[in-house]
């Protein structure tokens, strides 16, 4: 835990016996590394706190207690010769802090019956924009008009109102904080980073799919898609599932023989498209007389569409020879009629000639 203190009323450091600077041993716990590493910029004074002092030494240290500070990989206690560093309270100093100061850190805080210890990180990282991937002054820095009224200083706080907000203002916000300390002024920083998302919008749903009645072969694998068209709305708002007559597909098939297929969002002509299959795999006669409906929902709109799997026709050679019988049979039926006339006229000849033979 870090925390600033802008007004010093002297410095009480605490007398602190040269260690040797390692992890607790003996009747000493040890508390491991605190998982946040301070994350702070060289010039700026840093103050760091001893993590588990707080729970039974409160805010500082008391005559019961003591705590004490060394920096690990060093020979002696934390606070140097140069006089950067000091103990103040419980709390370590560092005015101002140095990349050399980067390193682990490690409080022990010990009374006549109890010692524990923990450690902590810091990393002092190089005052430029490029070093500075986590704490860092925000690109074409500009300080904010006071006399705007979209930004507000609210009083007693350290918070920043910004009205009516817009993408342009996204960005990084700084607040600085003066210090002195031995006739010098330092500046203390604190960076956030502001994203901004556009307003999302709704519009009513529009169902394309699926269609009121689905062929299918059983036991064969088959996919169902349900299609919806948003237009400009955004892809987030809308619900989109299925159901199985008023059954959710996971709990009716637990099994997934039919299931929901991935979510997919996609546009088109600038247009906006949600689509959900469901997965046959494979179709059983039970499917036939159950009933399946793909439900969309938003903030506008509820809808759904109930889809029927019907049993597509099987092949059969008698049907599908069914129409060559048919010609074979018209084209049989005239060739026997042609050669019933052909039949019936040469009878009519010989008769006429045996006529006419007995008229002579």
């Amino acid at each position: 835990m870090l925390t600033l203190y802008l007004l010093m009323m002297g410095v009480s450091a605490f007398t602190i016996q040269p260690e040797e600077c390692t992890v607790a041993a003996g009747s000493c716990q040890d508390r491991g590394k605190h998982f946040k590493t301070s994350l702070k910029v060289e010039g700026e004074p840093v103050v760091l706190r001893c993590p588990q002092a707080r729970y039974w030494l409160g805010a500082t240290a008391s005559p019961r207690g003591t705590v004490t500070w060394c920096k690990s990989g060093s020979a002696g206690p934390a606070p140097g010769e140069d006089g950067r560093v000091w103990v103040q309270d419980g709390d370590l100093w560092i005015v101002p802090a140095q990349q050399g100061d980067s390193g682990t850190y490690l409080c022990t805080v010990r009374n006549a019956s109890y010692c524990d210890q923990m450690a902590l990180d810091l990393r002092v990282l190089e005052n430029t924009d490029a070093s500075l991937p986590a704490v860092s002054y925000p690109q074409d820095s500009v300080l904010l008009d006071q006399d705007s009224e979209r930004f507000l200083s609210v009083r007693g706080t350290t918070r920043l109102l910004i009205r009516d907000v817009s993408v342009e203002d996204a960005g990084r916000y700084s607040c600085v904080v003066a210090f002195a300390h031995g006739g010098t002024r330092y500046n203390v920083t604190r960076n956030i980073k502001l994203r901004v998302h556009r307003k999302e919008v709704e519009t009513v749903p529009v169902m394309l799919s699926p269609h009121q009645t689905i062929l299918a072969s059983l036991g064969s694998r088959l996919t169902v898609p349900c299609k919806v068209f948003l237009g400009g709305g955004a892809h987030s708002t809308t619900l989109l599932w299925w159901m199985a007559n008023a059954t959710s597909i996971d709990a009716a098939y637990q099994a997934g023989r039919v299931r929901e297929g991935p979510r997919l969002e996609y546009s088109e002509n600038n247009a906006n498209y949600i689509e959900v299959p469901l997965i046959f795999d494979p179709v059983i006669r039970e499917d036939l007389t159950t009933d399946f409906k793909c439900v969309v929902h938003n903030t506008l709109s509820f809808q759904m569409l109930h889809t029927t799997v019907k049993e597509a026709a099987t092949f059969s050679w008698g049907i599908a020879l069914a129409p060559l019988s048919l010609v074979f049979l018209v084209l049989g039926g005239m060739w026997m009629r042609r050669r019933h006339r052909h039949r019936t006229g040469k009878a009519y000849g010989l008769t006429t000639l045996k006529t006419g033979h007995q008229d002579v």
